[in-house]
């Protein structure tokens, strides 16, 4: 009660900001990165290094309200399949391109549904994939894969590809609430899905899950996390849904005077995290959770811990490529965004060159403001010495940023003789925190609810 009044007192129920998996945010991009320039930075990443690769899949069977995503219904397979081929074309360009001896260590399917492709295409992507760039020592390869649209023939597709963890969406298990957001799947499809999963050796399970729905209260998402919990994730990320109807239309079709209050999202989060660390899971940043054993944990307690456009992630690698239209590339440079369209992407690639739409360049107070944003994010705190030896950082300047963030936030956060701190009554409002550290104007971005 008293963080709720304290948090009603600084005006921060109402506030509105980026989830902060990149800095600066997609809004600011702009097109002084293109084709050309994207291409160059593919050919800068070292010799026998390693990367990680994201393939988008925008299609769906379905298209479920809640989702924000950038995604296209169809009820066939001839536009996956013409799709796919643009992606094997895009693929050797990408191969063309890589000093030698560059592995992967990351490789992700995300969509859209990428498990709406057929078994056949499935085994022709992954096969281009790694002879375009070998799967290094320790590499994962992940799929998001959708549990109303999973068969045996498409599952032994992708674990003799060398799938080797899953992730499945579950949102909410309340058929009521299913039926509001556009999105029936229910738990024993979902197990179904996930025995197929654990069958065939999968080692690794990733699960979403949405709090801030309509109509949930802390006995429903209750019922749901238990439910979850019992399919035994290795890994959990509990988002809150963002509302946000301007950017996806499709959130229109969900009764917004049903969904909770901020002071009620913060009490829904309260309640799966409070299941989540009773079941044992360790807590990694701001809203993931993960058995002691996963990669997540490790990497926190190691230090370690980062966080890129897929939410957090224990990897390491310098360069992200994505491939497929609107994916999103990270370089050491700066980054590179297709061309959201999927006719406009085909067509660049028919063309002989990337999609290359927009993105952003980094300048030295760019990427020191990230890594700053990034360690509140990850660890809850900033080391100022890291500042200053890794990017040059006025150590005047951080003082002074650090003492203007506790005057804003009063107890929520803490100067300390290293830099800056997040007290645990201060990890709700991390995102807002964070937020005080970027140089860019936010007020027309129209980003979603903080808590």
């Amino acid at each position: 009660m008293e963080q709720e009044s304290q948090l009603t007192r600084l005006g921060l129920f109402d506030a509105r900001v980026p989830r902060y998996t990149s800095y600066p945010t997609a809004p600011h991009f702009s097109t002084e990165v293109g084709p050309s320039l994207f291409a160059q930075w593919i050919e800068a990443i070292p010799a026998g290094s390693q990367i990680s690769l994201y393939m988008h899949v925008p299609f769906c069977r379905r298209l479920c309200w809640f989702c924000a995503c950038r995604t296209q219904g169809t009820q066939s397979d001839e536009p996956v399949r013409a799709y796919a081929e643009t992606l094997l074309s895009e693929l050797k360009m990408l191969k063309e391109r890589l000093a030698p001896g560059v592995t992967l260590s990351r490789l992700h399917w995300g969509g859209g549904t990428p498990t709406l492709m057929p078994a056949d295409m499935m085994r022709r992507i992954a096969a281009a994939v790694f002879d375009a760039v070998p799967m290094g020592e320790g590499g994962e390869f992940s799929v998001e894969i959708d549990p109303n649209e999973i068969d045996a023939a498409r599952m032994d597709a992708l674990a003799e590809s060398g799938l080797n963890r899953a992730s499945i969406g579950v949102q909410d298990f309340d058929p009521q609430i299913q039926q509001v957001i556009g999105r029936e799947q229910s738990y024993e499809v979902t197990k179904a899905a996930v025995d197929m999963i654990r069958d065939r050796g999968v080692a690794s399970l990733n699960a979403d899950i949405l709090y801030g729905l309509p109509h949930q209260t802390p006995t429903k998402i209750a019922e749901s996390v238990q439910k979850l919990l019992s399919l035994g994730p290795d890994r959990v990320a509990l988002y809150g849904y963002a509302h946000v109807p301007w950017m996806a239309r499709r959130q229109t079709m969900i009764p917004s005077d049903h969904l909770p209050t901020p002071q009620e999202r913060l009490e829904l989060f309260e309640v799966a995290r409070k299941l989540f660390v009773a079941d044992g899971y360790d807590e990694i940043g701001i809203d993931h959770f993960a058995l002691p054993t996963d990669g997540l944990s490790v990497a926190q307690k190691a230090g370690k811990l980062r966080r890129n456009f897929q939410g957090y992630t224990d990897d390491l690698a310098e360069a992200l490529v994505g491939m497929g239209a609107s994916s999103i590339s990270r370089f050491p440079q700066g980054y590179a965004q297709n061309a959201p369209a999927t006719g406009a992407h085909t067509g660049a690639i028919r063309d002989g060159h990337f999609s290359t739409a927009r993105g952003h360049v980094f300048t030295a107070e760019d990427k020191m403001r990230a890594r700053l944003i990034e360690a509140l994010m990850c660890d809850f705190r900033v080391s100022a010495a890291e500042l200053v030896a890794d990017y040059a950082a006025d150590p005047a300047e951080l003082s002074a940023m650090f003492r203007s963030c506790a005057a804003q936030f009063e107890d929520m956060v803490k100067v300390t003789a290293g830099g800056l701190e997040i007290p645990e009554k201060g990890r709700p409002l991390t995102r807002m925190i964070a937020r005080h550290f970027d140089a860019y104007d936010l007020s027309k971005a129209g980003h979603s609810s903080a808590i």
